[in-house]
């Protein structure tokens, strides 16, 4: 979460720019002014923003307007594409292993995750990269029947082995 607004007495500015509980604007006043208004009316002085000059405030209830401010963020944090989630394949994977990963990375693509796909490669695997490669492109393969998907990172080559990154289109 973002660091908390300031409010009432915490309000360092001279001079700031008002609006009321009803969203009326009531122009520049002195904080003092501002602040004799809204503790007239029952509620709290919240600055909004502090990027203008003066800075813009708003009378309305702190617990509410923080409520809002989570509720607001929780709504953003969906529509970014969710989490990233991660599926793990191996070098030496079973087809009947990859079907189940598969139907994990549908059940994660339909929430609207993202998913990294990670190979890990040890020894004399690393050697065979191209074989590897396969594998993965073989899991989106399948991947693909079910779910259309969109590759937001191609496959990249990482000290321990290979990753990439798909989301639903």
């Amino acid at each position: 979460m973002q660091r908390k607004p300031l409010v009432n007495n915490l309000i360092r500015a001279r001079e700031v720019r008002l609006i009321d509980d009803t969203g009326k604007q009531l122009g520049v006043l002195i904080l003092e002014k501002a602040l004799q208004i809204a503790r007239e009316r029952g509620f709290d002085l919240i600055q909004v923003t502090e990027k203008l000059n003066p800075p813009v405030c708003k009378i309305m209830d702190y617990g509410k307007y923080l409520y809002h401010l989570k509720k607001k963020e929780k709504l953003a944090k969906h529509h970014t594409g969710g989490e990233l989630k991660g599926i793990r394949l191996t070098f030496g994977i079973s087809e009947h292993d990859l079907e189940t990963r598969v139907k994990q990375a549908e059940k994660f693509l339909k929430k609207g995750n993202r998913i990294r796909i990670e190979m890990n490669l040890r020894g004399r695997q690393k050697a065979l990269r191209g074989f590897a490669g396969e594998k993965i492109k073989k899991f989106l393969e399948t991947l693909e029947k079910s779910i259309p998907i969109k590759i937001e990172r191609e496959l990249k080559k990482q000290p321990r082995g290979l990753t990439m990154i798909v989301s639903k289109k």
